[in-house]
């Protein structure tokens, strides 16, 4: 079997959760590593495995079926996946969810012209709840869909925390409110606001000679993070941050609350949820199996960019759709 040759961009906990993920697909290898640091510092988990300077990506087209780009959305992404996409196969897990259609539109701009593909937003959310949001309203018309995250650690947030001047590590949890959780477990339909359904809490660190005030309001001001939230920041030291922050935990669900009925008499729940004991691991693993995708379609012809509620679900798959149809259905 010829193995689809895999390239990691960003070598951080997502970047090495590909690379663990890789290990378990028998039909991927990994083809290099690149990173923006020093080559020579990095220790990949695997045995031999190539790792080269960012810089010398384009050098090794050649030898990369697909480029999993393991950069975050706040400030990597919205760039690197454009580019990336006019010269190789690409997958990204880009999660800032209103900006969502213009980075769609900027990588399948780069992708189509340079006749390769590309998987956007390719992780649980968005991703697998997006599909499952997609499923319950389309099963369920009459209705109402909420979705909850946590409690647990979001790399996104996490990321665009220490992209801060002055932050030297960081780590966010979104806490779901549980008034709100139970109100739409009995089917009753309310109406929330994103404020009325999640909190934020962040746990800061920074450098020498940090102005903590203007951390804490770039913080709470940030758009698209943390403005729409009531946000608690917590300035701890470097020793506690790796004390008790080090682990990243995380989950949630999607729900959608419906009714059929010539009188709109029956109640349904349909309910998705995941709880993650290491979500930049769990993330990994939907990138990788988005990457067997993006190859099948570039196999195929299919250029230009596409989200996960475009690609058929058993291009995801190792297995050939008929053992899927005899095992599966």
């Amino acid at each position: 079997m010829k193995k689809i040759r895999i390239g990691i961009l960003g070598y951080g906990n997502l970047g090495r959760g590909v690379e663990l993920s890789i290990a378990q697909n028998p039909d991927l290898e990994l083809a290099a590593i690149f990173t923006r640091r020093d080559p020579s510092v990095l220790r990949p988990l695997t045995d031999h495995a190539k790792v080269y300077n960012v810089k010398e990506a384009l050098n090794h087209k050649d030898e990369i079926d697909v480029m999993i780009l393991c950069g975050g959305s706040s400030t990597d992404l919205s760039s690197q996946s454009p580019a990336f996409a006019s010269h190789f196969n690409v997958v990204d897990s880009f999660d800032t969810h209103a900006k969502i259609s213009q980075h769609f539109k900027s990588v399948n701009t780069s992708a189509l012209l340079s006749k390769h593909t590309a998987a956007i937003s390719a992780g649980w959310d968005p991703g697998l709840f997006s599909v499952n949001r997609l499923y319950a309203e389309s099963v369920l018309p009459l209705g109402n869909s909420y979705t909850f995250w946590g409690k647990g650690v979001s790399q996104g947030h996490s990321d665009a925390l220490r992209r801060i001047e002055g932050v030297s590590h960081a780590i966010q949890y979104t806490i779901p409110i549980e008034s709100a959780v139970k109100e739409v477990r009995k089917g009753t339909h309310p109406q929330y606001t994103a404020r009325e359904m999640h909190t934020r809490e962040c746990y800061v660190s920074l450098k020498p000679g940090a102005d903590m005030d203007k951390v804490y309001a770039e913080i709470v001001n940030m758009p698209n993070y943390f403005s729409d939230y009531d946000t608690s920041v917590h300035f701890i030291s470097d020793e506690e941050f790796m004390k008790n922050h080090s682990a990243m935990p995380h989950g949630g669900f999607v729900q959608r609350s419906g009714t059929t009925g010539a009188k709109q008499e029956n109640n349904h729940i349909y309910e998705f949820s995941l709880t993650l004991d290491s979500n930049p691991e769990f993330t990994s693993n939907i990138l990788v199996c988005y990457a067997r995708a993006v190859y099948k379609l570039f196999s195929e012809g299919l250029y230009g960019a596409k989200t996960v509620l475009e690609i058929p679900p058993a291009y995801l798959s190792l297995q050939p759709i008929e053992k899927l149809r005899a095992e599966l259905l």
